[in-house]
């Protein structure tokens, strides 16, 4: 028998010569990221995770898991391989001006001529 220390394994009793047969299509569902609405004109929102052999029961799972807790008038399903996110290497992408100088009108050169017609016209 096959020793491990994963109870699981040892309440199979599994021999050691016990040849496992390859797992088949239905045998290895897909993940699906669940997303719900709570009322019209609202945005989606992730609410977790299903397992589900198709989209048709990804979208059944996700209602019952999902759609029952709560209000829900919308719920989306996307295969968990289609979601496409940045990398951790890439933060320079989300960095931003923390001073945000370019709000002001400081820094353009109209300000030299303004102050500089100012100086001029000081007696007018």
């Amino acid at each position: 028998m096959i020793n491990s220390l994963d109870p699981r394994i040892a309440r199979e009793k599994i021999n050691e010569d016990n040849t496992i047969a390859p797992l088949t299509e239905m045998d290895n569902w897909e993940t699906y990221e669940v997303f719900h609405q709570k009322k019209r004109g609202e945005q989606h929102e992730h609410v977790g995770i299903v397992h589900a052999p198709n989209n048709e029961m990804a979208l059944l799972f996700g209602k019952e898991q999902y759609g029952r807790r709560g209000i829900s008038v919308n719920i989306w399903v996307v295969k968990t391989s289609n979601v496409f996110a940045s990398d951790y290497d890439d933060a320079d992408i989300f960095e931003t001006v923390p001073d945000k100088q370019y709000r002001e009108a400081g820094g353009y050169k109209v300000m030299e001529m303004i102050n500089k017609y100012k100086k001029e016209n000081k007696g007018l």
